[in-house]
């Protein structure tokens, strides 16, 4: 992918790590399996992606990357979701790492942390797999939110491409809520 990208434009401006998979369990339900296949999905893949891409922002002198992660790293979710919640705190110190790292090179890492937002895979994948009521789904996240309604994808988008941009080239090693108002709940 990395060389795909130099080849067609030379050099690599901006990582967007945007990956997420995870299933319902705690330290005794969880599978092995599942956890490794979380783990490596959610964690091990941006490690990787970053790993190969660092070496050409870093002789560019510039570059961002943006980690999407998860309010679940830092809050407890209405169910367990021990391999997710895990990956995604792994996701925010792999972060705040590489800010760190490579702040004097040049090259920002900051990551978002997107609360409760309507996706396919929040809200259908959630009815398929459990049967679950979906406007029932819908009406109990959105008043979990302060904000009573989930976000949508362009409210995670647009904190990306801020973040992305130059209009924060001083911000390095953040963990951004995105996410109406629930980090602040109780």
């Amino acid at each position: 992918m990395v060389e795909a990208c130099l080849r067609l434009r030379g050099r690599v401006d901006v990582l967007l790590n945007n990956v997420g998979i995870g299933g319902p369990g705690g330290p005794v339900e969880l599978g092995e399996e599942d956890w490794d296949r979380t783990l490596d999905t959610n964690l091990k893949a941006m490690f990787l992606t970053c790993k190969y891409v660092l070496p050409h922002m870093e002789q560019q002198g510039s570059g961002a990357i943006v980690n999407v992660s998860s309010l679940a790293a830092e809050r407890f979710a209405p169910m367990p979701l021990l391999a997710y919640s895990a990956s995604k705190g792994g996701v925010n110190s792999l972060t705040r790492s590489i800010a760190m790292q490579y702040a004097a090179k040049g090259v920002r890492a900051n990551a978002i942390m997107p609360g409760l937002i309507r996706t396919p895979m929040a809200v259908d994948d959630v009815v398929r797999r459990f049967g679950v009521d979906r406007d029932a789904l819908v009406r109990m996240r959105d008043k979990a939110v302060p904000m009573q309604r989930m976000g949508e994808a362009w409210d995670v988008a647009y904190a990306a491409l801020f973040l992305a941009s130059d209009e924060a080239r001083y911000i390095t090693g953040i963990v951004l809520p995105v996410d109406g108002g629930l980090s602040c709940k109780g």
